[in-house]
């Protein structure tokens, strides 16, 4: 399968603040363990599953289950960087659609940088580009492309507007849990 990484067919970033200083963040460490309930709290309803595993050479990899818009994505998140400030996760991504099924590239990036008052911004950034599959896929069914980035960026930034301030939380509540253990 050829990524078009020269096309985006949608891009979204989105900030929150949380009340805890950079240095108890660790963004790789809520990623790759976070509870499914967890994350099903940071989108409802769109979020369904999440899990951790590994590439057959060892990288780490999220995959998540959710819905943006009309689709069911599956997601296989391979981590191409992992630290507690930066995360930088790359999926070809399974799109379920009442026409069918199709694939598409998604890079995630999580973010976090300190901000005055010992607090620290997340910023959660999507951007995704076609497949060859999914240029044939919307060509079978006669959408144009301008039509299916549209549609995409719509619910995709919907979608990341919605889950962004919530992995904030969620992100601040691992760092004080993680701080407390460790006290």
């Amino acid at each position: 399968m050829k990524v078009l990484t020269d096309t985006i067919l949608s891009k979204s970033a989105f900030s929150a603040d949380i009340d805890v200083p950079i240095e108890k963040i660790d963004i790789a460490d809520w990623l790759f363990n976070l509870a499914e309930a967890e994350y099903q709290r940071c989108c409802p309803p769109d979020h369904i599953a999440t899990a951790t595993t590994h590439t057959d050479d060892g990288r780490l990899m999220s995959i998540n289950v959710e819905m943006i818009g009309t689709g069911l994505v599956v997601q296989h998140y391979v981590a191409e960087e992992a630290t507690p400030t930066y995360c930088r996760m790359n999926s070809i991504s399974d799109v379920f659609t009442a026409n069918g099924r199709t694939q598409v590239n998604v890079i995630w990036e999580l973010k976090a940088e300190s901000i005055e008052g010992g607090r620290t911004r997340y910023t959660n950034a999507v951007t995704a580009h076609p497949t060859d599959a999914f240029m044939d896929f919307i060509a079978a069914h006669g959408i144009s492309y301008e039509d299916a980035a549209k549609a995409r960026q719509d619910a995709g930034g919907d979608h990341n507007s919605r889950e962004t301030p919530l992995f904030a939380a969620s992100i601040g509540r691992r760092a004080l849990a993680n701080d407390k253990m460790a006290a």
